[in-house]
């Protein structure tokens, strides 16, 4: 028997469906993961666990002994058997080890650079603005995982202090995996030729694996607004009660401005959290800062995060739909870099992701209409400079 619930979330699959054009998979299996305690033990027990394939791609591979500890759990899952493929951002990851690459290599794993910055000692200016912003693992076609965290001692612990960053992964078991699988594939074969053969590809394991909804959204850098800004908008603009948004870095376009002025205006809570005085990259936060005192004069709760970095990118819509990915609020990864995002329509999902983004308000640090608008004028000034560069940041 259908119940009111279920006639909501199918009225919500339905648009979503409609507006951003990627068809809905049932039968998923999606479980929270918080913060490097939980996010990086779940990805590691994959990797381990996995018979056959091992498929990874991230903007981010630095230093630390979680790198080490996932260049080996790569590396003995090649050595058992396993396909393994590797494919590091050459910008976002350049910080890798040499040593990490090799063992992994030596290992049998296939690492790969995602477009090359030189071309031997020719940069490559045309490819140096359009990266892989992905963060996707998937083990045996069974498991995948999607979300913002990277690889580097900055994403372990539990958020308690300022050097363990806050985000937010999913795992995701059930029909779903093929969405992330073809994520990884899509920037795979974007550069090698000889990347991808469907012949040797694994059969996804397409059985019901739980009993929430799950839109697959992949966003690529070409020109102009991709897949995941036409799924922000939509998200905004479907929005009837209550809209969070937690990302890392914040800098929307004017269409996208409007359109948080206007979610307000129909009577919906909109409620902004990013970094405060803990932002990895302050010219970046400077950027976003400058469009403050016109959300803040619309009615919308701006909180600044004060435990650590603010890293996860999170948005919640009327406790039933809510995406996860790898996708910031900002112009960067809706007009510029391939990213990966899931939809949940399920309210059970959606409550434990605001039950997660309840603490971290509580933590948080409320911006002040009037007293923001006594900010300094140094601050005015970086904030103005910062508008000739915003598209790119």
């Amino acid at each position: 028997m259908n119940t009111p619930d279920d006639a909501v979330t199918s009225r919500w699959t339905d648009r979503l469906h409609g507006l951003i054009g990627t068809p809905p998979t049932t039968g998923n299996r999606v479980t929270v993961l918080k913060n490097g305690d939980e996010i990086f033990p779940a990805m590691l027990d994959a990797i381990r666990s996995a018979e056959h394939t091992v498929d990874f791609v991230t903007f981010v591979y630095w230093q630390g002994e979680i790198a080490v500890e996932f260049a080996d759990a790569l590396s003995e899952a090649a050595e058992r058997g396993c396909k393994v493929r590797v494919l590091l951002d050459a910008l976002g990851a350049r910080k890798i080890s040499d040593g990490i690459v090799d063992e992994m290599r030596e290992a049998g794993c296939d690492v790969r650079w995602f477009r090359p910055l030189f071309d031997g000692a020719v940069p490559k200016l045309s490819e140096a603005n359009r990266r892989t912003h992905r963060k996707i693992l998937v083990c045996d076609g069974a498991v995948g995982f999607c979300g913002g965290v990277g690889i580097a001692e900055e994403w372990t612990g539990d958020a308690r202090n300022e050097h363990e960053w806050r985000d937010t992964h999913l795992e995701v078991r059930g029909p779903a995996v093929a969405g992330l699988l073809t994520a990884f594939l899509d920037n795979w074969a974007d550069q090698y030729d000889d990347g991808f053969d469907p012949r040797n590809e694994i059969e996804i394991d397409f059985s019901e694996a739980g009993e929430t909804t799950c839109f697959v959204v992949r966003g690529s850098a070409e020109t102009g607004a991709s897949d995941v800004w036409r799924l922000l908008m939509t998200l905004v603009s479907l929005a009837e009660k209550d809209l969070r948004i937690a990302t890392a870095y914040f800098n929307p376009d004017e269409h996208m401005m409007r359109e948080l002025e206007a979610a307000v205006g129909r009577g919906v809570v909109v409620t902004l959290l990013v970094p405060g005085d803990h932002a990895d990259k302050r010219f970046i936060q400077i950027a976003g800062e400058q469009s403050y005192q016109r959300l803040l004069d619309a009615g919308i709760d701006i909180r600044a995060y004060e435990v650590s970095m603010m890293h996860a990118k999170v948005i919640t819509v009327d406790g039933i739909v809510a995406t996860v990915g790898s996708t910031n609020f900002n112009q960067r990864s809706m007009q510029h870099d391939e990213e990966a995002n899931v939809v949940i329509v399920d309210p059970e999902v959606v409550s434990i992701l605001n039950e997660h983004l309840d603490e971290d308000i509580e933590n948080s640090t409320e911006l002040d209409p009037s007293r923001w608008a006594d900010r300094s004028i140094p601050q005015k000034v970086a904030e103005k400079v910062s508008t000739v560069v915003e598209r790119w940041l």
